[in-house]
């Protein structure tokens, strides 16, 4: 004799068990981005810095490898909303924040999986906040060091 799942326990349900995480609200700011065609996800999200992930597939240079500069793009983008949340808590819901300088250090490149952008805000102030942010694969080895440094903008009269 064969049991049937208990419909009241999640865990035993595949289609919950495999469903997708409930995306962040910030992800929704990615569609027709740069960040949506190259599969960033917003996991987490403060002023004090966030995380993000990207997926190796078509982010590769020729040679097969994690382009580095999808490693910058991916570093500057968590570092921007982290940056964004910040003016917002400034300036109101409205404002905004660019970027205003990256550095980076490439340290070794994927050939395959996902890569995560962890952000995190070495200064918050009111003109400029700078994120350390480490890019690392899957097994959690350090892929790119990054330093991005943005400007909260109070909202623009449009």
């Amino acid at each position: 004799m064969t049991s049937t799942p208990d419909p009241e326990t999640p865990a035993d349900s595949p289609a919950e068990a495999s469903a997708p995480p409930v995306p962040h609200p910030f992800q929704e700011l990615l569609r027709g981005t740069l960040c949506e065609r190259m599969g960033m996800r917003v996991l987490e999200l403060s002023a004090a810095g966030g995380v993000m992930t990207m997926p190796v597939e078509g982010n590769t240079q020729p040679a097969g490898l994690l382009h580095g500069g999808a490693s910058i793009a991916l570093a500057e983008s968590i570092a921007s909303f982290a940056g964004v949340v910040h003016a917002r808590e400034i300036h109101g819901e409205r404002a905004q924040a660019v970027g205003t300088t990256v550095s980076a250090v490439h340290h070794r490149s994927a050939r395959a999986g996902t890569v995560t952008a962890t952000c995190e805000a070495l200064h918050r102030g009111r003109t400029v906040a700078t994120y350390a942010v480490a890019v690392t694969d899957d097994t959690g080895a350090l892929l790119c060091s990054s330093t991005v440094s943005t400007m909260p903008l109070p909202p623009r009269d449009s």
